[in-house]
């Protein structure tokens, strides 16, 4: 690890930001400085822009994915380099908002039939059912479904924060349908990791990616599905929630 590398994951960890963001930011720097085949604290503004304007024209990115890369390369030069950053010299682009496509019921439905494993369709099933984000779906643990109450609880969610999500009972019967269904039943993660999703670690978001895109690629809906396409449209949570308490202990393990 590089000093400067060793620095700024410093500033980003005691200022508490999320992993994610310390993962893209590191990246962000060091794409910058291969870029130009030179250490980032020797650059300029002037090379901050010859990048903006390649991230625009040859790597094709949107206009978020520049802002974010601009921020990450304005905590660098502020909080870790203590240079000044000029916002007039370094602009953040417009972004181009558009609608979000919204699946109909049938298609989503298609979509988590296509699912390659049951793994994978618990796991689009979470996602659609709940409207959470990948990693806050890779950060469920088991005592966090509570089907007391009918909430799952959402752990360190964006922004650092937590909440609590509706848990309706068509998707609390699948996730007890799917435990059953387990020979080796998690002791801490709903959906740990490993080759035979056995381990003491949650998945990736990075899979749950990969089962909705293929699920999308067998369902025919590639070019129109990605996991933040579900967020867009959430029927179970529109319906009664209300805790059946006879049938529906306080604990998922509790209940099979």
């Amino acid at each position: 690890m590089t000093h400067l590398r060793k620095m700024m994951l410093e500033e980003l960890e005691r200022r508490n930001y999320a992993q994610t963001t310390i993962d893209c930011y590191i990246r962000t720097v060091e794409d910058f400085a291969r870029y130009f085949r030179r250490p980032p604290d020797q650059l300029t503004p002037e090379h901050i822009r010859e990048y903006q304007a390649y991230l625009f024209r040859q790597r094709q990115l949107a206009a978020s994915s520049v802002t974010q890369r601009l921020a990450a390369l304005r905590f660098f030069y502020t909080r870790v380099l203590k240079k000044a950053w000029s916002v007039a010299d370094t602009p953040y682009p417009k972004k181009t908002r558009h609608l979000p496509g919204i699946l109909s019921p049938e298609e989503v439905a298609h979509l988590i039939d296509s699912s390659q494993t049951r793994f994978h369709r618990m796991v689009l099933m979470t996602l659609y059912g709940t409207g959470v984000r990948r990693a806050e779906l890779t950060q469920l643990q088991i005592p966090d479904i509570d089907s007391r109450r009918m909430v799952i609880h959402i752990r360190d969610g964006k922004g650092r924060q937590d909440r609590d999500v509706m848990l309706s009972p068509k998707l609390l019967e699948a996730l007890r349908e799917y435990w059953r269904g387990l020979r080796r039943k998690p002791k801490e993660w709903l959906f740990p990791g490993g080759r035979w999703h056995t381990a003491n670690h949650p998945i990736t978001p990075k899979v749950a990616w990969n089962a909705c895109k293929k699920a999308a690629q067998r369902a025919g809906l590639q070019n129109r599905v990605h996991p933040h396409t579900l967020r867009h449209y959430l029927p179970f949570l529109t319906m009664s929630c209300k805790p059946a308490r006879a049938r529906f202990p306080a604990c998922l393990i509790e209940a099979v």
